[in-house]
């Protein structure tokens, strides 16, 4: 007689409460499909915290139905982000899943007997290095090496180690213990591990988005090989527009004029004129957007970088761009920026000239292929060629220096796009009206 199945019970999977003074979490990914059925104890999702980052294990046996909200979205704690069915029908919540608490200590598994030496075989190893809180406290409790764990096999989301596999490989009678890595190749380039000696001082722990920040410099600067070029404008005719512009402008619209509108007007401009400047890179892929989204790189009062975005800037007036760009700025001092508010970015701006800068080398908002930096506007004298001959003037002056990705965009793309941008500002129509 065949045995009864185990009734399954739906229920939602809600966000957990990680610590006392965590009241919501960002999900990293989710490591279970809709569909795919899981084990009590496999991790569902990864969640991060302001404190410490969380793999959320299922409270029972059973499948996922449907995820609520995904990856990069921050949820508050008790807030349903999933549904699932789970064959224990008394489960009515999820409980804390605070890592650096939940890690019960589990009885080794008993060792399979190994009939052959393993001392000399040769593994591969996992090429992804991340390692969860809950592994690396099952693997230092059964006192399992970095360099062992890189050798169990991973059945991960993006080839991480799960606890399942760990413990897999911990009832296998750990197999690959003793084995060797795969000999290195000669030809490839290794970070040399030099010791340096940083001093003494005070320590100030990284707050989450300013790893968050260097993270993305640093994938930025492994994945795009950055050139920099660099352009002149004269922005005298610019500026004495604005300066006898701006307070009628006030009046009208009740929005100041800052040169920000201005400089994201001319380059929407030159994108519309250069179009494979607004670009992404998908593996051999060349994705050329059809908007026009321009992000501002903005500090936050914190002084960490955020980068809100004007949407579909070649469609809007000058009005448009100026109330745009001031609302996202204010939102970004008084830390009111949505989700919305900086999502959907194809092109960057930088305006380093608000710091002082004569100029800067910013580096490249992935996935985007470009990045442009405006410098401090300097009065200078120049040579001037008139009717008269060459003079010297008094000009408003700045730099501009565009970031662009060497793999998609070569010299004279982004030269040409960079002068054009410095060209819709130098010949500013002086009798352009408000």
């Amino acid at each position: 007689m065949e045995k009864p199945k185990e009734p399954l019970s739906s229920q939602e999977l809600r966000m957990p409460k990680m610590g006392e003074s965590i009241s919501e979490g960002t999900i990293i990914n989710w490591l279970v499909a809709e569909g795919d059925s899981f084990e009590e104890g496999d991790t569902l999702l990864e969640v991060a915290t302001d404190k410490v980052d969380n793999e959320i294990p299922a409270p029972a046996a059973g499948r996922l139905i449907k995820i609520l909200h995904k990856a990069k979205e921050v949820i508050p704690v008790g807030q349903a982000i999933a549904l699932i069915s789970v064959k224990s029908a008394d489960l009515t919540d999820t409980k804390s899943t605070n890592t650096e608490k939940n890690t019960t200590r589990t009885p080794a598994p008993k060792k399979k007997k190994i009939t052959k030496p393993l001392r000399s075989n040769q593994v591969s190893t996992n090429t992804n290095t991340f390692i969860s809180p809950l592994v690396l406290s099952i693997a230092k409790e059964h006192h399992i090496s970095f360099e062992e764990l890189a050798r169990i096999p991973a059945t991960g989301h993006n080839g991480r180690l799960r606890k399942s596999d760990v413990f897999a490989y911990l009832n296998d009678g750990r197999p690959y213990q003793f084995t060797q890595a795969p000999p290195v190749d000669p030809t490839a380039y290794h970070i040399p591990q030099l010791k340096f000696d940083k001093g003494t001082g005070t320590i100030i722990k990284m707050d989450r988005m300013r790893q968050m920040i260097a993270d993305h410099m640093v994938y930025s600067k492994h994945t795009s090989p950055h050139v920099t070029a660099y352009v002149e404008a004269d922005l005298t005719e610019l500026v004495q527009w604005r300066t006898a512009h701006k307070e009628d402008f006030l009046k009208k619209y009740g929005e100041k004029l800052t040169f920000t509108p201005l400089f994201v007007e001319a380059v929407a401009k030159a994108i519309a004129d250069f179009p494979n400047i607004n670009a992404s890179v998908d593996g051999e892929n060349i994705i050329v957007k059809n908007e026009i989204n321009v992000g501002m790189a903005t500090a936050l009062p914190s002084g960490n970088l955020i980068v809100p975005v004007v949407k579909n800037a070649h469609s809007k007036s000058l009005q448009e761009l100026a109330t745009d760009v001031n609302s996202l700025a204010n939102k970004a001092r008084n830390n009111a920026l949505t989700a919305d508010d900086i999502k959907g970015s194809t092109f960057t701006i930088s305006n380093v000239g608000t710091f002082g800068s004569v100029m800067g080398t910013p580096i490249i908002n992935q996935p985007e292929v470009a990045i442009l930096a405006f410098g401090i506007i300097k009065k200078r004298a120049e040579v001037l060629t008139t009717e008269k001959g060459d003079e010297i003037a008094i000009r408003n002056m700045m730099y501009l220096s565009l970031s662009f990705d060497h793999r998609v965009v070569d010299g004279f793309l982004g030269g040409s796009f960079v002068k054009r941008v410095a060209d819709y500002l130098e010949k500013f129509d002086p009798t352009r009206t408000i």
